[in-house]
């Protein structure tokens, strides 16, 4: 009989995460992303000199939730006010783990609650994938300069039903 998943616990980041989610993402992109992605494209998105400072206040500024998987930060997102996901990695070790399942099945919960009628992302090559499986699709392929290196990615959206009113119609 197989074993059950071990539990994902869901949080808001804290104070001190930030080095964390860092190394989260810089391990994804270099190697789960690698394979879509040349090794100058990785660097320059996931640079080995990141300013710190910056990366803390992105940080705070997007008020992501993380996943805990034994212990341990295993993917991270946010969505912002107006619908966007400005991040949303997984753990390269914690690929098909569930742990993007979860982030954007909270990703929904959350855009419900707050009454969003879209959500979008710029979306990796890697990512497109997942993305269009949860019901995401492409609205434009665009090449962005990123420290002088071009790296291509989609703009994707989803459009979310609404709940009727109640005795009424859906506005």
């Amino acid at each position: 009989m197989p074993h059950a998943p071990p539990p994902l616990t869901l949080r808001r980041w804290r104070p001190g995460d930030e080095a964390a989610l860092w190394q989260l993402k810089y391990r994804t992109i270099h190697a789960i992303n690698r394979a879509d992605y040349s090794a100058e494209q990785c660097a320059a998105w996931a640079p080995d000199d990141l300013d710190p400072q910056a990366w803390q206040q992105r940080v705070a500024g997007m008020d992501p939730f993380v996943i805990e998987l034994d212990g341990e930060l295993a993917g991270f997102a946010d969505l912002q006010a107006d619908g966007y996901i400005d991040h949303f990695f997984c753990a390269a070790e914690r690929q098909g783990c569930g742990v993007g399942r979860a982030l954007m099945q909270h990703i929904h919960q959350q855009a419900q609650a707050r009454g969003l009628r879209r959500l979008y992302a710029q979306v990796s090559l890697t990512a497109r994938p997942f993305f269009e499986h949860a019901g995401f699709v492409v609205v434009s392929e665009q090449q962005l300069l990123v420290r002088g290196v071009a790296l291509k990615n989609f703009g994707m959206e989803k459009l979310l039903l609404t709940s009727p009113t109640p005795g009424g119609d859906t506005p």
